[in-house]
């Protein structure tokens, strides 16, 4: 029989994919929590690429492939591939190009893509081994017939996944219909293989008949599909020729082993018929498929059986020989089939290689797991706000009545009461006024750092996009590759976003900065000695009203059952905070039974049932402020009656009560800001360095896109010559001018030799040493950032030093709280961090 075809293999170029997924792993796993390095899994699995797009002529290539394509369909799972910007050349299969190689490429920054064109060197690889198969051994055609039927499978579902994955015209030899041709192609040399199998098992004839019969009608699809244009002019000039050899010859052999069906049941006339029939179509099978000692035996057993049947027919039955038109056709048996490649958890690779990623949970479970999250910081932060709010509401009702400081009057009258003393040595400890002017006088250099990244990201992809519009309008339908406004929709939201969480920062400074500005005077009198303060605030009357015993009793009872309120309040904040519900067990069982999971329902259960008892202990604590509050405004007006109303001192240390809890709070916030720009920072360079992969991806994509063009337009055919001038029509012949000849080139002087001879003139003068050249290399201009390790999950749900702050959405993946908030021990800048990267 004619030679099994096999398929040639794509072509890729080395590219490096460890940088670009470092820094997406990064960005969207690495927390607070876990800050895992992955190197060393990238590194291999740059080398399972390596090997699998350069081996693929070695005997063990085939499970190289297996073992990198099922590493990518795992990781592919794991990391949102819409954002991977790596960009992935591989050059069309068919395409034969000059001596210097292919010249029809694509170039795309997609993991879902680089799949793809790794299964289609799967099927080409398979294909390549089932044809080199003797088919003289029950193993050989047993594996033969599998790679054929998983060649056939893999290049079905390319077929049907294929413009889903790429988004855009493909190369020809990833065109669904091409595909479609391939996988016709490799099911019916499946079926052809086990037409062979069933002939040397020496099954029923009648059964070899329905083989054929269907190996043929194959065949006939498969001759339809390949001469569809445009593709007719992929293929090798012998395929088509090979295929219409084995659509005659099964056909053949169809009517060949049907007429031994005829033979067993006397039917002498249907027999000499397809015979007949099955000694021309072998015969013509031969002859275009070349000799081949199979077709020839056949034909040549047909034509004894032909020979036979005739004498037998002549001298015993008699019978009326019909036309092989009208008799019945034979039934037909699909014995093989399309094997669809594995399919997630099933590894193709036998045994199934280790998951290099396997501590990155699916993307599905780590969304959710971060949404929990950021679910379970807001209700705590709720919770801790509502504890807070009525904590500063608390001290404010105090501060106006000047308590403690009103009811701890000691016999000597100028002597500062204890609790001014203890708040003064207090802000004093924390380095008072001026630690609170350092920590503000950072903030304005922190935002404008943010801001400069944002700035540059926001500019390079401007400048990507403006050069991309510019070639679109140079070239018009020859640029075919995608807008860049259509795959930069993610990231100008997000810009859009930060610049919105920056916008409010500004906001939330504002504010700090008003508070500071109110109780300024009086921070500095409580940063100053006690002699200081004494000095500052006035001296109590000398006739001043006896005070009422009972009263200031009743008050002190009171202020002790303040201290309890905000001792209880701390512990109950520490004890929010340190409420954790781990999900992500949950989450995979969910999603292992169901393929996916309902994250809300989960949380909440899970959350409720944590947080409920802590939630009701914050009400019972709010309940309890009130009632507190009115009996201390009660025992306070009663002292003041007895007294005879607030002193000016009285009134001075009400505001540097006031002042005190002013600066703890605007410590707390300044911190909190500091730590939120640092934060934002490598949120700003994580989404920077996004921005630079892709923008150089799409620069290498352009450079490709202009090189195919350059080269397609060299190869265009020479305009032609313009005709010469015609003389006009009413001019007489014999005036009609000639050009004249032109004059031979002036001979050059001979150059003079010798040692001391002057180089000789050139046409052009020489390029200078050292000048670059026009172009550089296109890697050159790649920027390259430095992307610290960085957490993911921040506090989105803190409020301004402000209530009722209206909160920010997070944008995407990222959950930056806004500034101030109260979160745990954050992560500092790292040491010699440079914000404005070198390109």
């Amino acid at each position: 029989m004619a030679e099994l075809l096999f398929v040639p293999f794509k072509k890729s170029s080395d590219v490096d994919i460890v940088k670009p997924l470092k820094n997406l792993i990064q960005s969207t796993y690495n927390t607070g929590e876990s800050n895992e390095d992955y190197s060393e899994a990238l590194n291999e699995l740059s080398r399972l690429r390596t090997n699998a797009i350069w081996k693929v002529f070695e005997k063990s290539s085939l499970d190289v492939i297996y073992s990198y394509y099922d590493q990518l369909v795992r990781l592919e799972s794991k990391i949102p591939p819409q954002e991977v910007q790596i960009p992935f050349k591989w050059k069309d299969a068919f395409d034969k190009g000059s001596i210097f190689g292919g010249r029809m490429s694509l170039t795309i920054s997609s993991l879902a893509y680089e799949r793809m064109c790794i299964l289609f060197n799967i099927a080409a690889m398979q294909s390549t081994i089932a044809a080199q198969q003797p088919l003289d051994t029950e193993d050989s055609l047993k594996l033969a017939a599998k790679h054929f039927q998983q060649a056939a499978g893999v290049f079905a579902y390319l077929k049907a996944n294929i413009m889903m994955a790429v988004h855009q015209e493909t190369t020809p030899d990833l065109n669904p219909d091409t595909l479609n041709a391939l996988s016709q192609l490799m099911l019916a040399q499946a079926q052809e293989v086990i037409v062979y199998k069933c002939i040397r098992d020496e099954m029923k004839k009648s059964m070899v008949a329905k083989v054929c019969a269907q190996c043929e009608e194959l065949y006939t699809d498969v001759l339809r599909a390949l001469q569809k244009e445009p593709m007719r002019s992929l293929w090798d000039r012998d395929w088509i020729p090979t295929i219409t050899a084995k659509q005659m010859a099964f056909r053949g052999l169809t009517h060949f082993y049907q007429s031994l069906v005829c033979r067993a049941n006397k039917a002498v006339g249907e027999e000499i018929a397809r015979l007949q029939f099955a000694v021309e179509q072998l015969k013509a099978a031969s002859s275009r498929a070349g000799p081949g000692a199979a077709l020839q035996e056949q034909g040549s057993r047909a034509a004894r059986h032909l020979a036979q049947a005739r004498k037998d027919n002549d001298f015993i039955y008699h019978e009326r020989v019909p036309d092989v038109r009208q008799l019945e056709p034979v039934q037909r048996a699909a014995v093989a089939r399309p094997l669809p490649p594995p399919q997630p958890p099933q590894a193709w690779a036998e045994p199934p290689a280790r998951d290099l990623f396997a501590d990155l949970v699916p993307l599905a479970v780590h969304q959710a797991v971060q949404a929990s999250r950021a679910r379970r910081s807001e209700m705590v932060n709720a919770e801790i706000n509502k504890l807070r709010d009525a904590t500063q509401l608390l001290n404010s009702i105090l501060a106006s009545l000047s308590l403690p400081a009103c009811i701890e009057r000691e016999s000597r009258s100028g002597e500062l009461p204890a609790s001014i003393r203890g708040k003064a040595a207090a802000v004093r400890d924390a380095g008072g006024l001026p630690a609170l002017q350092r920590l503000m006088a950072e903030l304005p250099d922190l935002l404008t750092r943010n801001r400069e990244i944002l700035d540059e990201a926001e500019r390079m992809l401007r400048e990507e996009e403006e050069s991309d519009a510019s070639l679109r309008q140079q070239f018009g339908e020859r640029w075919g590759r995608t807008p860049s406004a259509n795959l930069t929709e993610a990231f100008r939201a997000n810009a859009a976003k930060y610049r919105q969480i920056i916008d409010n920062a500004i906001r939330a400074d504002n504010i700090v900065q008003q508070k500071y500005q109110q109780h300024k005077e009086n921070m500095a009198l409580l940063s100053g000695s006690e002699d200081e303060i004494d000095a500052g605030v006035p001296a109590a009357a000398a006739d001043a009203a006896p005070t009422d015993a009972a009263a200031v009793h009743k008050l002190r009872e009171l202020m002790e059952n303040v201290e309890t309120m905000k001792a209880e309040r701390d512990a109950l904040e520490a004890e929010l905070k340190d409420t954790t519900v781990d999900l992500r067990e949950r989450f995979l069982s969910a999603l292992a039974a169901d393929g996916a999971l309902d994250e809300p329902a989960l949380s909440a259960a899970a959350l409720g049932a944590a947080l409920a008892p802590l939630q009701r202990q914050v009400s019972e604590t709010l309940q309890r402020q009130e009632a507190l509050v009115s009996e201390l405004q009660s025992a306070h007006a009663a002292l003041m009656a007895a007294s005879g109303g607030a002193s000016g001192r009285d009134r001075a240390l009400g505001l540097l009560a006031a002042a005190y809890d002013a600066f703890q709070d605007l410590t707390g916030n300044l911190k909190e800001g500091v730590k939120f720009y640092n934060d934002l920072t490598q949120l700003l360079v994580a989404f920077q360095n996004k921005v630079s992969d892709f923008c150089f991806a799409r620069k290498t994509e352009k450079d490709e896109l202009l090189k195919d063009l350059t080269q397609e337009a060299s190869r265009a055919p020479p305009r032609p010559a313009p005709a010469p001038p015609q003389p006009a029509a009413d001019e007489p012949p014999a005036v009609r001018r000639e050009a004249p000849p032109r004059p031979p080139p002036p001979a050059a002087p001979a150059a003079p030799s010798g040692p001391g001879a002057p180089a000789a003139a050139l046409p052009y003068p020489p390029q200078p040493q050292g000048m670059p050249l026009p172009y550089g290399n296109p890697a050159a201009t790649q920027f390259a950032y430095y992307a610290p390790p960085m957490p993911a999950m921040y506090n989105p749900y803190a409020t301004l030093p402000y209530p009722h702050h209206a909160r920010m959405p997070p944008p995407q993946q990222y959950q930056p709280y806004q500034y101030p908030a109260h979160n745990p021990p954050g992560y500092p800048p790292p040491a010699g961090y440079n914000p404005y990267p070198q390109q």
